[in-house]
């Protein structure tokens, strides 16, 4: 769902994020988790006619990233999970993160 807001032009609305998404999710579930993405900070929201459109109001990067640095804190043995996590990455992905790894200080 944060990957839909973080691809939207502006605000959308409950309906429009729905449709973004996929599996077909019931349109209660993703006004629930908007409500408490809403709740968390993570989501602003203005309201339109009788409905809410929702914002991102964080940076998607950093905030995936702050989870997987926390995930891997508490791992016991963090190479192990490191080498798990970059022999799933795509092509794409590993290129990327090479290209990371390569620019030190830089950011993309």
């Amino acid at each position: 769902m944060l990957a839909a807001l973080a691809a939207a032009d502006g605000p959308v609305a409950t309906a429009e994020l729905r449709s973004r998404l996929s599996g077909d999710p019931a349109y209660t579930t993703v006004n629930t988790i908007l409500f408490r993405l809403y709740e968390k900070r993570l989501v602003t929201r203005v309201r339109v006619g009788r409905h809410y459109q929702y914002r991102l109001a964080v940076d998607e990067a950093q905030l995936v990233a702050g989870r997987m640095h926390d995930h891997l804190r508490y791992a016991s043995n963090a190479s192990s999970v490191l080498s798990q996590f970059v022999q799933t990455l795509s092509a794409d992905e590993a290129q990327a993160l090479r290209e990371i790894l390569d620019s030190p200080g830089d950011t993309p």
